[in-house]
């Protein structure tokens, strides 16, 4: 051993420019890190969108649920009201046939043939004014 002063000075070690090297475990550590945020990110982003797409499914089903009670209620009265006026048409259409009155005969007849041209649909007006209200939260469906 020499009693020279240098012999006995460690030298601190430089620290390394540039990236980690892929053996450097505290740099693997960081890169796993680093993706584990990553897909905690992504997978947070997703997840809401996912929540709002499924949110926005469940209110239009409901919606087309509520407007399928409706049209159905209003097919339902209105179907109910055409069979009782034809009902009571054919009812006077027998009454006039008995007494063999032509003119209330023709008259009743004009009126079925027209209660039969006329169409439910064609009472709901245009669709797309249906389509608007329906659309519309604020709507109030009155029947």
């Amino acid at each position: 051993m020499s009693n020279r002063p240098e012999a006995h000075q460690v030298r601190a070690a430089r620290p390394r420019s540039g990236p980690a090297s892929p053996l450097d475990p505290l740099a693997a550590l960081g890169q796993i890190v680093d993706a584990a945020r990553e897909f905690g990110r992504i997978y947070q982003t997703e997840h809401t969108a996912r929540a709002r797409i499924k949110a926005y499914a469940e209110t239009e089903v409901a919606r087309i649920r509520a407007a399928e009670a409706v049209l159905r209620d209003y097919f339902e009265k209105v179907f109910a009201e055409r069979r009782s006026n034809f009902e009571e048409m054919f009812s006077r259409l027998d009454t006039a046939l008995e007494q063999r009155d032509g003119t209330t005969i023709n008259s009743v007849l004009r009126g079925i043939v027209d209660i039969a041209r006329s169409s439910p649909l064609a009472d709901l007006g245009d669709l797309s004014q249906i389509r608007a209200a329906l659309d519309d939260p604020d709507q109030v469906w009155e029947i």
